[in-house]
């Protein structure tokens, strides 16, 4: 089964500004090709052994399988929460133009 060339990597964050920061960072850092921030959203969630509720906002990011895991590392290290919400999803099916944008915007700079 061949790798996908485009992910989906995807993060929580307690405020917009989060949100908006981490994405600038890392698609200024060529890690990720796009970012999208989406919310308020209301969370429930179980936490430090309690039902906590509270608006997070969404950012996902369009990356290539080669930046995957450096974008991952980075928005831990940008993030406010010790323990944040980072997963990935492959793009199982893109078009071709789109996947070659993606991997050109996270090829590293020559």
């Amino acid at each position: 089964m061949a790798v996908a060339r485009v992910w989906s990597v995807t993060s929580t964050t307690p405020t917009e500004d989060d949100a908006r920061a981490i994405a600038r960072a890392v698609v200024e850092e060529r890690l990720a090709a796009g970012a999208e921030v989406t919310g308020p959203a209301l969370s429930v969630f179980w936490h430090l052994g309690k039902l906590g509720e509270g608006q997070e906002w969404r950012v996902s990011f369009k990356t290539s399988v080669t930046a995957r895991d450096r974008l991952a590392a980075r928005v831990r290290e940008l993030h406010p929460w010790d323990s944040p919400e980072v997963t990935a999803t492959p793009v199982d099916w893109c078009v071709d133009s789109y996947a070659e944008w993606v991997e050109r915007a996270t090829a590293a700079p020559e």
